[in-house]
């Protein structure tokens, strides 16, 4: 339902530009305002996320976010759906840190890693169908339906985690399997691990990816129709294929997260594939858009792979100094900086320069990532090493 009421927006772009007959860099504005949003609303909610009842952040958030997108479908201009979309960035932003929160407290490691994955896939599950949902709207209805149909599902959803759910949510106090004594001796200052954990270098890879795989999700509708005169509901049709390959990337890199117990090792490679298809598009954009897509879809599913690594399954590390949802909402705040970013940037430079330049973007942003994890690599584990482990769990011991 998170993906369903967040990525409607960005998916109908293209037709909600020709709709509401704006500019490019208008259109894209609410995409811009909304990640920043989710990104500030990550670190509070990530605070907050380690103090209040995580069940109820859930409901109110999931709510709230289901009441923006009704607003949009009823008001459908960009004065009235510029300040509802940032705000709904914000209310989308009270699900993941308590969640994290929540598998981190009642699985264990190898039960977390595996909730993790399949929650990840659920969102990529999500986004498939809203790129799926989106051309169905337009085609039989309009762009206003894809607001409407997630926002009363979303509504239903939010009841039935309450009803069942909910009251599994313990408001006093956390249920984490680490010991007691060990938290208890773990109360290290957030600002004690930015440096030692190789923190801000793994904060500006993860900008890097969030740029990278959002910002070409957003845009490739656009790059599609303007470059092979496609239909906006063909063009978005097409990158439907996505997040649909995020799913064997998400496997792939826990398969190889398994055997390096790194990662940061893991993600260089990633990056490492995705600076190389990038160069490849380069090369090739113009050609079809079925080459195009293919590419996209290799970087995409390559920066998909980075954000399980990075996003999902880093933060468990830190359940030993219990700020297991601060870290998480840090870190998916990171991810989001670079999908605001992106959502501005590549439309302006697409504007201004031509879809050329943007890919050539798209490269060396990959290449930076991959050498700043690269770089950073041994530092990330070894600080686990020193600290008592590599985390919290058995499969973390190995």
């Amino acid at each position: 339902m998170s993906y369903l009421t967040r990525m409607n927006y960005a998916a109908s772009l293209a037709e909600i530009q020709e709709d509401l007959a704006i500019s490019k860099n208008l259109a894209s504005l609410p995409v811009t305002g909304s990640f920043f949003s989710y990104g500030a609303g990550q670190l509070l909610c990530g605070f907050l996320g380690d103090r209040w009842p995580p069940g109820k952040m859930i409901f109110a958030g999931l709510l709230s976010t289901c009441a923006c997108n009704f607003v949009v479908a009823l008001c459908p201009s960009i004065g009235v759906i510029l300040p509802v979309w940032c705000m709904n960035g914000l209310f989308q932003a009270m699900l993941w840190p308590p969640l994290v929160r929540i598998m981190a407290e009642r699985l264990d490691a190898e039960a977390y890693e595996r909730c993790c994955m399949l929650v990840t896939m659920s969102a990529s599950a999500g986004a498939v169908f809203v790129y799926l949902l989106v051309p169905v709207c337009i085609r039989f209805a309009d762009w206003r339906a894809a607001f409407l149909l997630p926002a009363a599902a979303g509504t239903a959803s939010a009841f039935l985690w309450l009803v069942h759910c909910g009251e599994n949510d313990k408001s006093g106090g956390r249920q984490s399997r680490m010991p007691r004594e060990k938290r208890e001796s773990s109360q290290l200052r957030l600002a004690g691990l930015l440096l030692p954990a190789a923190l801000l270098p793994v904060l500006a890879a993860i900008i890097l990816q969030g740029g990278l795989r959002d910002g070409i999700t957003t845009w490739m509708p656009v790059y599609t129709a303007e470059t092979f005169q496609m239909t906006s509901a063909s063009a978005i049709l097409l990158t439907a294929v996505l997040p649909a390959v995020s799913i064997p990337g998400i496997s792939l890199a826990s398969f190889l997260f398994h055997r390096k117990k790194n990662e940061l090792t893991v993600s260089a490679a990633f990056f490492a594939a995705g600076t190389a298809a990038s160069l490849f598009l380069y090369g090739q954009y113009q050609s079809g858009p079925g080459i195009s897509a293919v590419l996209m879809t290799l970087i995409t599913g390559c920066m998909y792979g980075v954000n399980f690594l990075l996003i999902s399954q880093a933060p468990v590390r830190f359940s030993r100094f219990g700020k297991v949802s601060t870290i998480s909402g840090i870190l998916n705040a990171a991810t989001y900086v670079g999908s605001a970013l992106s959502a501005w940037l590549f439309g302006v430079l697409s504007e201004t320069f031509g879809w050329g330049v943007v890919i050539g973007v798209w490269a060396a942003a990959s290449g930076l990532g991959g050498l700043l994890c690269f770089s950073f690599r041994g530092k990330w584990v070894g600080f686990w090493k020193r600290s008592g482990g590599k985390g919290t769990g058995k499969s973390m011991e190995k």
